[in-house]
């Protein structure tokens, strides 16, 4: 049996084949997973430079088929820094993804061979970059909507299973139009931008 390849060393595309878009019904161990990685987290993490952690994506959203991935999003005071987060988050056994000044992306449960049984995403911002709140919020108080987004996301599968940018993109004026409804609906409930 061959040597498997490092992740960091694997090209997009070699990433995508290895880790494609999968979706399945939704299930009530995802909030399980959730809670319980949450826990981790506010084991490690210094809670007085976090002001919310929350639940986001298709696996927070009741009922509808989702990529069966856990995202995360974790807010932090404006006296944090993302560099000084950074390390202890890695010691939970993320990888960090992306970085910008205003935003650190992690993901958990990418092996070598594939997913793991748990996957989970992490976003790492300062308090009030937190949009995906509306979404998911507006969605849960509106079924309709929610499965309308679960049949974009089941037509856009199969097409875009080993690009997981073209299935993003093609998901976003959905997303942005939903997000902007629960804006409205919620008037500013999780707090402004920075």
């Amino acid at each position: 049996m061959g040597k498997t390849k490092d992740l960091s060393l694997m090209t997009l595309e070699e990433l995508w084949q290895l880790f494609p878009i999968i979706l399945t019904e939704h299930q009530e161990r995802w909030e399980e997973w959730y809670i319980e990685e949450v826990s981790l987290l506010k084991e490690k993490l210094p809670m007085e430079l976090v002001d919310r952690i929350s639940h986001i994506g298709s696996t927070a959203i009741s009922g509808i088929w989702a990529k069966p991935t856990i995202d995360i999003l974790v807010e932090i005071t404006k006296t944090a820094s993302f560099a000084e987060l950074k390390p202890i988050i890695e010691c939970c056994g993320y990888r960090c993804m992306a970085e910008t000044e205003q935003r650190t992306d992690f993901n958990k449960g990418y092996t070598p061979n594939g997913f793991a049984e748990r996957v989970f995403h992490l976003h790492l911002r300062q308090t009030g970059d937190n949009d995906e709140l509306y979404f998911r919020d507006y969605l849960n108080s509106n079924p309709a909507a929610a499965k309308e987004y679960e049949h974009l996301k089941l037509r856009l599968w199969k097409l875009y299973e080993h690009d997981r940018d073209a299935y993003t993109l093609h998901k976003s004026d959905f997303v942005k139009s939903c997000t902007e409804m629960g804006k409205q609906l919620f008037n500013n409930k999780y707090g402004t931008k920075y």
